[in-house]
C-alpha cells in the first residue's frame, strides 16, 4: 500500500534506518544515555539508538500530537547527544574563521551563527552554531560528528587557540510559540533574548547559558546546563502548563517542514554549502572581493560556484499524489532521464502534503518544476517548491 497511513509511521521508520547522526559503524557499542535518561523512560518515552545514545523517538501521545503541541505550545527537546564545546584565546576567531566560509571575526559579542566545517575539497564535514560570549566562541555541533570534529578542530587551530570540550553539559531546547512565556517563569529576564543571540542565566544557583535559536523554524531556545542539574530542570520545565516533552520523530518532521538540514542526510563531505543552498550562511566579507575573501578549506571551489552556480541544487520538493517518497528515492524528468534523488522525505504533519528535499540538476531546480519520484517502480509527480514548507515564526524582536 503506498498510501501514507500517518505521519508517525513515516517518521518512526524513517528514524529508524540508518541515518544522519544514527549512521554509526559496526560493530555497534554500547549504547549512551543522556542525563534524562531515566525522565525519558519515567514519562513512557519509545527509545531507539540515535548518534551512539538511546534517545526517545516519541512519547505515548504520539508524534502527531507532539509535532502539532509544538507548532501551538511549546515542545522540550533533550539534545544533549550534541557535542557542547568552546574555544578561547586571542587568535580563536581568527582560528575559527580559517576553517569555515563565514564571519567570525566580525561577530559581535551576544550573537550566534550558523557555520560549515569544510574539508580541503569544499564538502561538509559538520554545521554547526557558534556564538561569541565576549571570552570564548561557544560551539555546539552534531552528535554523530562531534569527536571526528574535535579531533579535526585540534589538529587544525594552532597553539593559540584552546579547544575545551564541555562533556559535562546537557543541552535542552523548548520550542514553540509560548516557549518564551513558559522559560520567563523560570528564568526572568529570558524574553530579552531575539533571535540568534544568547546570554548567561541563572536558575535557582545553577549557571545557564541560553540562545534564542533551535530546530523546528518556531520561536525557541536552546539551554546549556551542568549534566547534574538537567533532569530537575526539565522537571520545572515539563510542570508549566504550556510545555509537554517532545521526540526525535517530532524533532525530524517540524525541521523537514522548516526547510532545515539534518547533517548526514541531507548534508555529507561531498556537498558544498553553495550545493545546499546555503550561501545565506556566507557572508559578503569572505567571498569575491570581500574584505577576508577566501582562506577557507575548499574556497576555489566555493567562489567559483558562488560565481557560476553549483552543478546540482537541494530543492524542496511536494508531491501530487499522498504517497511516501522517503529518502534515496530516484527522482526523473519527465522523460525519463535520472534527475537525482530524495533526501530526506516524509508527510508533513502541519502543511498535510507529503514534503521532500532533494539533490537535482541545476536545470530542474526551479519552483514549478515537475519531476516524476520513482516509488516502487511506480511514478509520483512531485512539483519543486520554495521552502520552507512552513512559514518560520523566528522572534527577531
Amino acid at each position: 500500500d503506498n498510501r501514507v497511513p500517518n505521519a508517525t509511521v513515516v517518521a518512526l521508520s524513517y528514524l529508524e534506518r540508518p541515518m544522519s547522526e544514527a549512521s554509526v559503524a559496526t560493530p555497534t557499542p554500547p549504547l549512551l544515555t543522556t542525563p534524562l535518561n531515566a525522565l525519558h523512560l519515567e514519562l513512557g518515552a519509545r527509545m531507539v539508538p540515535f548518534a551512539g545514545y538511546s534517545m526517545p523517538v516519541q512519547y505515548p501521545t504520539g508524534l502527531m500530537a507532539e509535532h502539532v503541541h509544538t507548532r501551538t505550545q511549546a515542545g522540550l527537546f533533550d539534545v544533549s547527544h550534541m557535542g557542547q564545546l568552546t574555544l578561547s584565546g586571542a587568535q580563536a576567531a581568527q582560528a575559527f574563521e580559517s576553517l569555515m566560509p563565514v564571519d567570525v571575526i566580525g561577530l559581535a559579542p551576544g550573537r550566534q551563527r550558523y557555520g560549515l566545517l569544510l574539508n580541503d575539497a569544499g564538502g561538509i564535514l559538520d554545521d554547526l552554531m557558534f556564538v561569541n560570549r565576549g571570552n570564548d566562541l561557544f560551539v555546539v555541533v552534531n552528535g554523530a560528528c562531534k569527536h571526528a570534529d574535535i579531533a579535526h578542530l585540534q589538529q587544525r587551530l594552532g597553539t593559540e587557540c584552546t579547544l575545551t570540550p564541555l562533556p559535562d553539559q546537557a543541552l535542552l531546547a523548548l520550542q514553540g510559540p509560548l516557549a518564551a512565556t513558559a522559560l520567563a517563569r523560570l528564568v526572568p529576564g529570558v524574553t530579552a533574548l531575539v533571535f540568534m543571540t544568547g546570554a548567561s542565566f541563572e536558575w535557582e544557583g545553577t549557571p545557564l547559558f541560553i540562545t534564542r535559536s533551535g530546530y523546528t523554524g518556531e520561536d525557541g531556545f536552546e539551554i546549556s546546563i551542568a549534566a547534574v542539574q538537567a533532569e530537575a530542570f526539565a522537571r520545572a520545565l515539563l510542570s508549566q502548563p504550556e510545555v509537554k516533552p517532545i521526540g526525535l520523530g517530532a524533532r525530524n518532521s517540524l525541521r523537514l517542514e522548516a526547510g532545515l538540514c539534518l547533517y548526514g542526510q541531507d548534508l555529507d563531505t561531498t556537498t558544498s554549502p553553495v550545493e545546499a543552498g546555503l550561501n545565506w550562511a556566507i557572508q559578503k566579507v569572505r567571498r569575491a572581493g570581500g574584505e577576508r575573501e577566501g582562506g577557507f578549506p575548499g574556497a576555489e571551489r566555493i567562489l567559483r560556484e558562488l560565481a557560476e552556480g553549483p552543478e546540482r541544487c537541494r530543492v524542496g520538493l511536494v508531491a501530487q499524489e499522498r504517497v511516501p517518497v522517503r529518502e534515496h528515492t530516484p527522482l526523473q524528468t519527465l522523460d525519463g532521464t535520472p534527475a537525482g534523488e530524495v533526501c530526506s522525505g516524509l508527510l508533513g504533519p502541519t502543511c498535510n502534503q507529503p514534503i521532500a528535499m532533494a539533490y537535482v540538476p541545476r536545470a530542474c531546480s526551479t519552483p514549478g518544476t515537475v519531476l516524476n519520484a520513482i516509488v516502487r517502480g511506480k511514478p509520483v509527480p512531485m512539483v519543486v517548491h520554495a521552502m520552507p514548507f512552513v512559514p518560520t515564526r523566528y522572534y527577531r524582536g
